[in-house]
């Protein structure tokens, strides 16, 4: 469904770049070419400006669509970079919700409790 209205959208805007192009500026611009043709001047103009109008609706509404299909499949998730749907992080012990404080209160001691214990006194350096 996503494809054919893509499609369509790609379309309607190839057809209202050329519609614009080829209304007639200050300059003259591509719609220059005096009065020979099938339509006058004052035809042709009211002719382009409501199929630039039609297709501009047409560009605005598959926007709209297109916007409102992508959203519409989105699951939530978190902040973090985690699926809200997971209860655990990766690595293993759930992390209970802030008492007090932020996020960053309780990302900093889920971080201290998946740390090793620091060494009670200096280290000798092992040789390999």
């Amino acid at each position: 469904m996503q494809t054919v209205v893509i499609v369509i959208h790609l379309m309607i805007v190839a057809v209202m770049i050329g519609a614009v192009l080829l209304q007639k500026s200050e300059g003259g611009g591509l719609g220059m070419g005096g009065g020979a043709g099938f339509m006058s001047s004052r035809g042709t103009a009211n002719l382009l400006t409501r199929t630039t109008a039609v297709l501009a609706a047409g560009f605005f509404l598959t926007s709209m669509f297109l916007s409102w299909h992508a959203g519409y499949s989105r699951a939530p998730s978190s902040i973090i970079g985690t699926p809200a749907s997971q209860g655990q992080p990766a690595g293993g012990s759930p992390i209970a919700p802030p008492t007090s404080g932020g996020i960053l209160d309780s990302l900093k001691k889920a971080d201290e409790q998946q740390q090793a214990p620091a060494p009670s006194g200096p280290q000798v350096p092992r040789s390999q």
